[in-house]
């Protein structure tokens, strides 16, 4: 019997570092490639009248500051609506936890649409996002451009009293997902986070394996978890089961919803589902009533859009 069950021990171990192989190899395939097609909003098809209306570019121009830092992640890379530099107005904001081998700059497309919406959108060149410090760290800098008049890394500073720190979102794919649970979660300033948008996020006994630990139990704010139904990088990163364990694992309190894309791979995801991350931080941080229509009440537009299955909410 003691046999048997170091046995069945060992073939658990095995098949959990295959995963991890299979995690590391596909992620550095995406690496290696582009990771979002210019052309997206134009090419990816959509199932409802809102997912396609915010996967069109916004009604803001799009500027693009950055600012080095002596960090792993290099910089700070923060896309704005150009009205920002001369209105009296506040601004939320979006952060962003890199893919693995998928750094900011590798899918600016994303961001800049983003920005287009209203939002301050910050990102980084981050390539271990899972513990949320690159959040955290680019957290503290929105409050530095909020609250000071003069940075050292700019002549002028344009943000100066016109960051939303009430309105702030995290959003992260595969090992980004795991990162924007933890910023809402396990970092300083996790409670100036008020909405999770994760995507792909590598499921929680694989993440355990390679120590991208994580606990969603802890999410208090309103959180969209998605995937793809596609290839292998899919069903080992971020398959169906493992979804369902992390929005189980999410209390009722906390408004959750999840669903799966059925015409993507798990790369695809970092772009296929752009519509519905505008609209989710539309939604939440922007209080856009139509945008809410796409996840909310029994007629949300997400229940019957033919490109997404597995749909589970509790709003």
């Amino acid at each position: 019997m003691k046999e048997r069950k170091r046995m069945n021990t060992k073939i658990i171990v095995i098949v959990i570092l295959c995963l991890a192989a299979a995690l590391i190899g596909g992620c550095l395939w995406l690496s290696s490639r582009p990771a979002v097609p210019k052309t997206y909003t134009q090419t990816v098809q959509t199932g409802g009248e809102i997912e396609a209306k915010y996967l069109q570019n916004g009604a803001y121009e799009v500027s693009y500051k950055e600012a080095s830092v002596l960090q792993p992640y290099k910089k700070y890379e923060i896309w704005y609506p150009s009205a920002l530099e001369t209105k009296n107005e506040k601004y939320p904001v979006v952060i962003f936890c890199n893919g693995t081998g998928v750094k900011a700059s590798k899918y600016t497309m994303v961001l800049e649409h983003l920005a287009s919406w209203g939002f301050i959108v910050m990102a980084t060149e981050e390539e271990y996002s899972w513990n949320g410090f690159s959040a955290e760290m680019s957290l503290r800098f929105a409050m530095k451009m909020n609250g000071q008049a003069q940075l050292a890394n700019w002549e002028s500073n344009p943000f100066f009293g016109k960051v939303d720190l009430e309105r702030i979102g995290v959003s992260g794919h595969s090992q980004g997902g795991v990162g924007a649970i933890n910023a809402a979660t396990d970092i300083k300033h996790a409670s100036m986070i008020k909405a999770v948008f994760a995507a792909s996020p590598t499921w929680p006994d694989l993440a355990a394996a390679i120590e991208w630990d994580y606990d969603a139990s802890k999410l208090t704010v309103p959180t969209l978890l998605l995937a793809a139904t596609g290839n292998t990088d899919s069903s080992t990163i971020s398959p169906l089961n493992g979804l369902q364990k992390i929005y189980n694992s999410i209390p009722d309190s906390t408004a959750k919803l999840m669903f799966r894309r059925n015409d993507g791979d798990h790369g695809d995801m970092l772009y296929f589902v752009d519509g519905y991350m505008t609209a989710f931080f539309m939604w939440q941080l922007q209080d856009d009533e139509e945008a809410a229509q796409a996840f909310a009440g029994e007629n949300a537009e997400i229940l019957s859009n033919r490109y997404y299955q597995d749909i589970e909410k509790n709003r």
